[in-house]
């Protein structure tokens, strides 16, 4: 909620024309950071002005993924914080507090399509559903160790748990990406698989380390907080290696 207040004080100033209401206008760097700080996932256009290669793409692109904000910064003095120096337009996520860059004059292609196709792969939050767009975000970040939350969509410990966790998750910022796999959806069975589980086992808790390639299971029972905080720093004092590994898949990508 504070920061809620604290960005509409700070961006009190943001201009908007016609072509533009309701993208805010960053002046400076403070209003920068406040913006980044308000949600998981926002993406601002570093640009110098409204004629600039990607503005009016940008533009329809936040119209169509409205679960990101989105806004413009034409402040060159403000890029250099972020160690832009040319047109860029740029994810700000704070599950692994990575910075995501498209440099424009880089883009082999620039068009609202691909601006929608950048912001939704790159879209990891706090905890993040696995399908086929989300796994290539999930996998192109440099936290290669995931917390697995195991689910079937539509029951009861669905939402319940997919809530507790997201609130853990900000404990574990660049040490683990949370990520919701929906045990009913036939495109998933893979994952379950290899983990040696089947739908009806669910719900359960997982933790796959890319690096090692290893994977281990919560041991049954109620998925608490303490119990998943508790198995994740088990993980990281390095307790797991001893443990058995769950499922008996040979390796493969999940």
């Amino acid at each position: 909620m504070l920061v809620t207040v604290v960005l509409a004080f700070l961006v009190s100033s943001a201009t908007a024309t016609g072509k533009d209401i309701g993208i805010l206008r960053l002046n400076d760097t403070k209003v920068a950071e406040a913006f980044i700080d308000s949600a998981e996932v926002v993406v601002i256009g570093f640009l110098e002005g409204v004629e600039s290669h990607g503005y009016k793409e940008l533009l329809e692109a936040a119209k169509r993924v409205d679960s990101v904000p989105v806004a413009i910064c034409t402040v060159k003095e403000v890029w250099a914080d972020y160690s832009l120096s040319s047109d860029t337009i740029t994810l700000f996520r704070k599950a692994d507090n990575h910075q995501e860059n498209l440099v424009v004059a880089e883009a082999k292609k620039l068009d609202a399509d691909g601006l929608v196709n950048f912001i939704t792969i790159n879209e990891v939050r706090y905890i993040t559903e696995y399908n086929q767009v989300t796994a290539v975000g999930l996998f192109n970040s440099e936290v290669k160790t995931h917390l697995l939350l195991f689910v079937n969509r539509g029951t009861k410990e669905y939402t319940e748990l997919k809530q507790q966790l997201g609130a853990l998750a900000p404990e574990f910022t660049e040490k683990f990406l949370f990520v919701l796999i929906n045990g009913a959806v036939k495109s998933n069975f893979r994952s379950l698989n290899y983990f040696g589980l089947k739908s009806h086992d669910l719900p359960r808790v997982g933790i796959y380390d890319g690096d090692s390639d290893m994977k281990w299971l919560l041991p049954e029972g109620e998925i608490s907080t303490e119990r998943v905080r508790e198995f994740c720093q088990s993980f990281l004092q390095g307790e797991l290696k001893e443990v058995k590994q769950a499922g008996a898949e040979p390796k493969t990508e999940l």
